[in-house]
C-alpha cells in the first residue's frame, strides 16, 4: 500500500490529502501563470501544477492527457514541416514572446523598452 493510499483511509486523511494538492497545485499553476509572459517555463510550471492536482482529480487527469495529446500533435505536425515553415513559426513565437516582454515590462514597471532602446542607439 502506497504513501497516498495509507492517507486516503481515514475520511480525515482523504480531505487533508484533497485541500493539501489542491492548494500546492495551486500555487503552482499560480506561479507558472505569473511566468507566463516572461522567457522560461512558465507553461511547463503550469502543466506541472495541472499533474499534481491530477493526482487527487479526476478532471485534472482528464485535462493533463488532453494536454498531452495535443501537445505531441502539434510537435508532431511542426517535425513535419519544411525548414522554411519551421523558421517562419520560430520567428512567429519570437515576435510573440518579444511582444509580450514589451507589454508586461511596460504595465508592470512603466517602462518601454523600444522607447529605451531607440534612444541607446541614438
Amino acid at each position: 500500500m502506497g504513501v497516498l493510499n495509507k492517507i486516503r483511509a481515514t475520511p480525515t486523511g482523504r480531505l487533508a490529502l484533497k485541500i493539501g494538492i489542491g492548494v500546492l497545485g495551486g500555487l503552482v499553476i499560480a506561479l507558472g501563470i505569473i511566468l507566463i509572459p516572461f522567457p522560461g517555463p512558465g507553461w511547463g510550471i503550469v502543466i506541472l501544477g495541472l499533474a499534481i492536482w491530477a493526482i487527487e482529480f479526476a478532471w485534472a487527469k482528464h485535462l493533463l492527457e488532453f494536454t498531452k495529446r495535443h501537445v505531441k500533435a502539434w510537435t508532431s505536425w511542426i517535425g513535419r514541416q519544411s525548414l522554411p515553415i519551421r523558421g517562419l513559426l520560430g520567428v512567429a513565437c519570437l515576435l510573440f514572446v518579444a511582444g509580450v516582454v514589451w507589454a508586461s515590462v511596460r504595465v508592470s514597471l512603466g517602462v518601454d523598452l523600444v522607447q529605451m532602446t531607440r534612444e541607446w542607439l541614438s
